[in-house]
């Protein structure tokens, strides 16, 4: 019999995570039925969405995520021996599927990880794109894209994707390196927000506003532009808001009303929205789902035309995947965060 490592969730977050948080434990898999499969994991994603969906999970829970996996052995027509897949497998090291919750990698080049499936050519990418190009369309060209977050997962693409469609792209991360990582991938504009002035930096590199403002981070930050900076129909995509999933629990009171962070509410944003008549829209990239292919091919046909540039922080050893998601949302990484599975 078949069995797997799994990491569970038996701790509710106070602040960042914590290993202690995950618990390391060792399933039994049944044996196959008709219509279902056995994966061996390849590679787990590690992503900010997780610390927030945590929250409506029971304890002991496995813990969520996507992953790429092989098939090893496969009772449904669907499935081959060898077939490459990704999915929301979570964090595991082996499972059994009816197959649902899976998709065959095909879109892949033959020249690029498997683990490109949960990146770049994966639900990130297509974040991006959908972000980009339908929450903050019509996006033209010759005009002025901000970023922030912009060397993570999502952020890294929205700019390239941004800069390929013809526009001026500004992009701010968290440390120099990362910067310097911005600028080699074709960004405009690229800061350390932690070593410079936000309003006197983009007044100075954007001084008729920003067009389109696509948002990972939220808080203070996302006041200042939307406060400041936007030009009149600008378009704001807003993805995430990492600034405040780190923070400490809030009361009960504020979960009844949908609150998940401590903080004093931020500006009332009402009056500017109104005067520049600013379209902004929250999204979540499943909604896209049907048109998955469309962005898979896009994004493929850009990679294999030097166009669209991918990067990995590659993690190794399943043990690790407390380590990999908490560095993950303290900004450890640069592209794309992943486990690579070492047992398999």
């Amino acid at each position: 019999m078949s069995t797997a490592r799994v990491f569970q969730f038996v701790k509710r977050f106070s602040g960042y995570p914590s290993e202690d948080d995950f618990k390391l434990v060792e399933e039994e898999l049944k044996p196959l039925k008709d219509g279902e499969v056995l994966g061996k994991t390849l590679y787990v994603s590690v992503d900010p969405y997780m610390r927030i969906y945590v929250k409506n999970m029971p304890l002991g829970s496995p813990m969520i995520g996507g992953a790429v996996a092989r098939i090893v052995e496969s009772k449904n027509p669907e499935f081959q021996q060898g077939d490459i897949v990704y999915g929301s497998i979570g964090w595991r090291t082996a499972f059994v599927s009816d197959g649902k919750n899976l998709m065959k990698a095909t879109h892949l080049p033959f020249d690029v990880p498997e683990s490109l499936a949960i990146g770049t050519l994966g639900m990130p990418g297509r974040t991006a794109y959908f972000g980009l190009l339908d929450v903050c369309k019509p996006l033209k060209a010759g005009e002025t894209v901000l970023v922030n977050g912009s060397a993570g997962a999502v952020g890294n693409v929205v700019g390239q994707i941004a800069k390929i469609k013809g526009c001026t792209v500004i992009g701010f991360a968290g440390s120099d390196p990362k910067v310097e990582y911005l600028k080699s991938i074709g960004f405009d504009h690229a800061f350390n927000y932690k070593t410079v002035d936000l309003h006197q930096t983009l007044t100075q590199v954007a001084p008729n506003g920003i067009d389109a403002f696509f948002d990972n981070v939220g808080g203070e930050f996302a006041d200042t532009v939307l406060l400041y900076h936007m030009k009149t129909f600008g378009r704001v995509s807003i993805c995430g808001c990492i600034s405040q999933y780190n923070l400490k629990p809030a009361s009960e009171a504020e979960v009844s009303k949908g609150l998940f962070d401590t903080q004093t509410m931020g500006p009332h944003l009402q009056g500017v929205i109104l005067a520049k008549q600013l379209r902004i829209e929250g999204f979540i990239v499943t909604r896209f789902s049907d048109r998955n292919d469309e962005a898979n091919a896009a994004l493929v046909q850009w990679v294999q035309e030097g166009k669209l540039k991918w990067r990995e922080h590659v993690t190794e050893g399943f043990e690790n995947m407390p380590k990999a998601f908490i560095g993950m949302l303290k900004g450890e990484n640069i592209g794309k965060a992943v486990v690579k599975i070492t047992e398999v």
